[in-house]
């Protein structure tokens, strides 16, 4: 049963993440769309001008590429708190949420660098922003964990 508590965290973390990231890029004008980023560099469909491809092959492959990722994080997180790291409250989801983040900037990093054609896009701000958004995503997935197994303490520490 825990195993699919952690699929839905992981969905339920991987979503506030990308909408996150998807009003982030609205209200800038930055690319920042990481279902279309990670589908475009997955399938090598960058556009000849840099810019992503539009196609539903690359929002399909990016989208369950991301939330594979985000059910092997909340997998992850069942298995620290198993072995006794943290508790499922706020204060270590948004911890969680901050190393995953770390954890993301440098995976993407070395994507972004051994990728034969990676998208033009300001990467050192997409690669900082993706922390803030791991955060969100450690504190959902965190807080979907706390209601779905219901511990007998308060979240909120």
């Amino acid at each position: 049963m825990k195993f699919l508590d952690a699929v839905v965290a992981g969905i339920a973390g991987t979503a506030a993440m990308t909408a996150f990231l998807y009003l982030l890029s609205y209200a800038t004008h930055r690319v920042m769309k990481v279902v279309r980023i990670l589908g475009t560099m997955l399938l090598n469909r960058t556009q000849p001008d840099g810019s992503l491809a539009e196609g539903t092959t690359v929002k399909i492959v990016g989208t369950l590429a991301h939330y594979a990722v985000g059910i092997f994080f909340a997998l992850v997180y069942l298995a620290l708190w198993d072995a006794g790291l943290g508790l499922m409250t706020a204060s270590w989801g948004l911890f969680f949420g901050c190393i995953n983040g770390v954890v993301g900037m440098a995976v993407w990093y070395f994507f972004f660098l051994i990728h034969p054609r990676p998208p033009l896009l300001q990467l050192w701000s997409y690669l900082h922003t993706l922390v803030f958004a791991h955060i969100i995503f450690g504190f959902v997935a965190t807080y979907t964990f706390y209601l779905l197994l219901q511990p007998e303490y308060s979240f909120w520490r």
